[in-house]
């Protein structure tokens, strides 16, 4: 099946109904904050849509798709700071999205904003990355409690 030329308000309309944006933590010892910081955009569709997914994928000219065997979906997914500054976040600000995603979208945005310049590297910036990224996707299931990640930076005294 041919790969679709995809519209760009197609593409804010389809992220409205099946996308994220994610922030997520991770405990690192080597690091001087405790705490990595990972940002991450996605689109999750059924099987049967993977070729919409190849069009996302070549539309942003970024990121990867894999297969998730659990439910039957593929998953289209960027993380790379960079791609997110220069090619995600660009796309979202002149296509804008119009339902309560915006507004995690505005919050992923100021946060990718603050890695790309290395803002998540000081203890007080990234309390507040942190208490910005839990107030993005209220429903959303999360593998660090912030009130650990905060006392990860407590005890590190950053």
């Amino acid at each position: 099946m041919k790969i679709p030329l995809l519209n760009p308000w197609y593409v804010s309309g389809l992220v409205e109904g099946e996308g994220c944006f994610h922030v997520s933590f991770s405990l690192r010892k080597k690091l001087k904050v405790g705490i990595e910081t990972r940002p991450s955009f996605s689109i999750s569709l059924n099987c049967r849509d993977l070729v919409l997914l190849q069009g996302v994928h070549q539309y942003f000219d970024c990121g990867a798709i894999r297969r998730s065997e659990s439910d039957r979906t593929y998953k289209y997914e960027s993380r790379s700071i960079a791609d997110l500054v220069l090619k995600i976040i660009p796309h979202f600000t002149k296509y804008a999205l119009h339902g309560s995603k915006q507004n995690d979208f505005v919050r992923f945005a100021d946060i990718c904003h603050s890695v790309n310049v290395a803002r998540h590297l000081n203890g007080d910036c990234l309390r507040g990355i942190i208490d910005s990224a839990f107030e993005m996707n209220p429903s959303g299931k999360r593998v660090r409690d912030k009130r650990d990640l905060l006392r990860v930076l407590d005890e590190l005294k950053v």
